[in-house]
């Protein structure tokens, strides 16, 4: 008999719906760690704009240590309005990048999936959208978020950016990206503008040369441009987009709009030392404190966390199959207009019941 698995997970529950979705997303993963034996210890810690109001700044030292040695960050949502005229170090936003560089998380995967009950509450036609299953991978701390030099003229009369790569910042971050095709239906797409950059030259350079490492995985090739157009035209013949930094950013936003909410996508930030899972979406504060907040993109953020950073395939798929069976039955919350609304609480409690009734045909499997 195998020996309880234990893990560490932080919470970050941050600011606005943040809260509320994550109550949901601990309620979910304590309730699918019951039926697999696994011993979790959970923490929460401040960040954001709730971190700005206890101890002035959006990342505390308690905070990064406390992530530091864990085996997993659950996050929330970062940002408020009052915090908007704050100096760029002292925005909640501010921490996210913190976040990001001290645990080294330079792939961030979003998948975008549309279930069948949902077809209708996206923004695209039915016969266009259905079917749709994609997964988004994107460079996260590179590019021309991160490049030097940048930042105004003295004068303040222009202002610049500088985008730049190097080759291992690629290779590591494709590899991620063939690895999860391999997992899925084994394509990878990789998108750039090397008809116009020296910096995308340079990376479809480097991915022709890893994807030769992966011979048994179909590798082709896009501009920038042209994805953005075939995302709404034709997203099932989709499968893992790599990409880089801002591309990256803009295309899994777009990729967001085809599954009937945003409040349905989960993210993991991984490759460094610990990974951090989160929605999507943002800190909603027009909406904070409604019981109205959409948690299933914290729940199945919860289940990419248990597959990448705890090896627990059986467990990430128990979560999954309960999200698509509570949807399917119309337990929705007001965001998706197809349904019976419920409420945040209602949701979590919903996800967790099915889970008590699913059956597991493995059990603590840490293989793959």
């Amino acid at each position: 008999m195998n020996a309880p698995i234990k893990a560490r997970i932080v919470a970050l529950p941050g600011d606005g719906i943040g809260p509320e979705v994550v109550e949901q997303g601990i309620r979910v993963l304590q309730a699918v760690c019951d039926r697999f034996d696994i011993s979790i210890d959970i923490q929460q810690h401040l960040i954001g704009g709730a971190a700005l109001d206890v101890v002035g700044v959006p990342f505390p030292p308690e905070t990064l240590e406390a992530c530091l040695h864990c085996d997993a960050v659950l996050l929330g949502a970062v940002g408020a309005p009052q915090y908007d005229d704050n100096p760029p170090h002292l925005k909640p936003e501010a921490a996210l990048l913190g976040l990001r560089k001290a645990l080294g998380a330079f792939a961030n995967l979003r998948p975008a999936k549309i279930y069948p009950s949902l077809v209708p509450a996206s923004t695209l036609k039915p016969e266009v959208v259905k079917g749709t299953d994609l997964l988004i991978v994107r460079e996260l701390t590179g590019g021309l978020y991160f490049g030097q030099p940048r930042g105004f003229a003295e004068d303040k009369s222009e202002a610049f950016n500088t985008m730049r790569y190097a080759v291992p910042e690629i290779e590591r971050v494709a590899r991620v990206a063939f690895e999860a095709a391999a997992k899925r239906r084994g394509k990878v797409l990789s998108v750039d503008k090397a008809n116009v950059l020296e910096v995308s030259q340079l990376w479809r350079n480097v991915v022709k040369i890893i994807a030769k490492e992966y011979p048994n995985i179909q590798c082709d090739y896009m501009y920038v441009d042209n994805c953005a157009m075939q995302l709404v035209a034709n997203p099932r013949s989709f499968d893992v987009i790599l990409t880089e930094n801002l591309f990256g950013d803009i295309l899994s936003d777009e990729a967001a709009m085809l599954t009937g909410s945003i409040g349905m996508l989960p993210s993991a930030s991984i490759g460094g030392r610990t990974g951090i899972y989160e929605p999507v979406h943002g800190s909603a504060p027009d909406i904070a404190g409604k019981g109205i907040a959409n948690p299933y993109a914290t729940i199945l953020s919860v289940a990419m966390m248990l597959r990448y950073s705890l090896k627990l395939n059986e467990a990430a798929n128990m979560i999954e199959n309960a999200v698509e069976q509570a949807v399917e039955s119309g337990f929705v919350t007001s965001d998706i207009k197809a349904g019976s609304i419920k409420t945040t609480v209602e949701v979590g409690a919903e996800v967790c019941k099915l889970l008590s009734s699913l059956s597991a045909s493995v059990s603590n499997d840490r293989s793959r």
